[in-house]
């Protein structure tokens, strides 16, 4: 049976704290990262560790979704010219990450594996569960929090864990069967589990967290009560609890000001979010209106049991994907 999972990478800054992650299942994840590396370096680190969280199952092919071209490119084009030059590019220079690319070499040697290119940020559920694991780690990096790891492969056998980019790594086991990559390009999504991350070290979150991707089932001529749905779904514990379910929903560039005066982005709410305690929330609108085409404003008001009201507005802005809350403020009465 093919496994088929999702690898992906985040560095704050790009060069700056860092993450990497893959992602089969709710169940079956695994990601860490460094305080201090590259967009690339994390992508080739999923990768990497995939490998080796899959290498006591050699004879399993390996369906690899990613959104890096480059990671694509070079384990599937460039490598085999860098090993020949001795780990050169053409122009005489040193090739980048050499220490991650030759335990790429060594770890996909025998393995039976394919390469399947998707755009990221498009609402591709597994590429959105590896994104948020390694963005929030390296958030958590960057905020000096618990960093989330995930199960890995299965409870029984223990993830390898990621190495500091510039120490030694050791290679991960052989096949006796050896396979040639294919490569393959899609748009396309695969369905898979929600997400969940590990709790950071934040006050307690307002009301959102963030993410993107699929709509409920409300005519879609009918914006304003596509809105409102997605809305109310936001206030539903279950959705609340489900990170990757949240992500669907919100803009990627999504920021709240929360009812405690506090601003905050995207990244922090996704991992604050985990902390906490799923509780009802009262749903009372006041007023939506149409800014224009693409806006709606949303204003409303919620009361959590045993607890005081509070006036909210959420401004709501329709992409390509579909309609994606972009700012949230939330005033106690």
């Amino acid at each position: 049976m093919t496994i088929t999972a999702a690898a992906d990478g985040s560095a704050l800054g790009n060069p700056g704290p860092a993450g990497w992650a893959w992602y089969i299942d709710e169940d079956t994840w695994h990601a860490g990262g460094w305080p201090h590396g590259t967009n690339n370096q994390g992508e080739l680190m999923a990768v990497l560790d995939l490998l080796r969280s899959t290498a006591h199952l050699p004879q399993e092919p390996l369906k690899i979704l990613c959104d890096s071209q480059y990671v694509i490119n070079c384990l599937t084009k460039w490598m085999p010219g860098w090993k020949r030059k001795g780990w050169k590019k053409a122009d005489g220079k040193p090739v980048l990450n050499v220490d991650l690319l030759k335990d790429l070499d060594a770890a996909l040697k025998g393995r039976s594996y394919t390469f399947e290119w998707i755009k990221g940020h498009a609402g591709h559920e597994l590429n959105e569960a590896a994104d948020v694991r390694a963005r929030a780690v390296a958030t958590a990096y960057q905020h000096g929090t618990d960093v989330p790891s995930g199960p890995g492969f299965s409870p029984d056998v223990p993830p390898a864990r990621g190495p500091e980019v510039s120490g030694p790594h050791s290679s991960a086991p052989q096949s006796s069967v050896a396979t040639q990559p294919v490569v393959e390009t899609s748009a396309a999504g695969a369905p898979a589990s929600a997400l969940r991350s590990s709790p950071g070290v934040f006050e307690e979150p307002d009301l959102f967290s963030s993410l993107e991707d699929e709509e409920p089932s409300v005519e879609a001529s009918d914006p304003v009560a596509v809105v409102t749905t997605l809305e109310q779904r936001l206030l539903e514990p279950e959705v609340r609890s489900d990170l990757g379910e949240v992500a669907r929903i919100l803009h990627p560039d999504f920021e709240e000001i929360g009812s405690s005066g506090r601003s905050w982005t995207r990244d922090e709410m996704l991992l604050a979010l985990s902390e906490e305690d799923a509780a009802d929330i009262e749903y009372r609108p006041i007023s939506a209106a149409r800014l224009g085409e693409d806006t709606i404003l949303l204003q409303y008001r919620t009361r959590r049991s045993a607890g005081r009201s509070t006036l909210r507005s959420s401004l709501w802005l329709r992409t390509p994907s579909g309609w994606r809350l972009r700012f949230h403020q939330g005033t106690p009465e």
